[in-house]
């Protein structure tokens, strides 16, 4: 008799894809290095009764020291499964798109982000370290290219406050 299969741990973090204009229109995105040498998003787990939008939100500017990230919106929700201690794990998290105005970044050196850069969506998806990352970044792109365009959102001065989050997936 083979073992039954255990139901893996379920995990929801919430990140940002921020965005800033540069004066030709054209948009920089916005990647950090983690502490495993990765470039990616700032993402993290939900804490307490957060809600993806505000644990996004919070995460992104915990991770990059900015604090005028104005919220264009949900990307998209990725998953994946890993394994970590002996768990096996379904993990997903929520993107949002973010926009800021700042172009200093500070990383969160305690969490063991090294290092940012503010590069072209080309460039962008060159350096991200996840396949499935690139999916999210090229919507990202789309919705920023859209903004630009319109000469919409641009980001107000101070925080913005978040709307609802989208559905959680729910377990098969």
């Amino acid at each position: 008799m083979s073992k039954p299969k255990r139901k893996p741990d379920r995990e929801v973090s919430a990140g940002g894809i921020i965005f800033r204009r540069q004066p030709d229109q054209s948009a920089r995105f916005l990647l950090i290095r983690d502490p495993y040498k990765h470039w990616g998003f700032p993402k993290g787990h939900l804490e307490d009764l957060e809600t993806p939008t505000e644990a996004a939100l919070r995460e992104s500017a915990e991770e990059t020291g900015l604090t005028d990230l104005a919220l264009h919106g949900p990307i998209r929700i990725i998953d994946w499964h890993f394994r970590f201690k002996g768990h096996y794990i379904h993990k997903y998290c929520h993107f949002f798109l973010f926009e800021s105005a700042a172009a200093e970044v500070t990383p969160q050196a305690d969490e063991g982000i090294t290092d940012y850069r503010w590069l072209t969506l080309e460039e962008a998806l060159e350096l991200l370290s996840y396949d499935n990352a690139r999916g999210v970044l090229k919507r990202a792109g789309d919705m920023a290219r859209t903004l630009v365009a319109m000469g919409a959102g641009r980001a107000p001065t101070g925080p913005v406050a978040a709307p609802p989050a989208p559905a959680e997936p729910v377990e098969s």
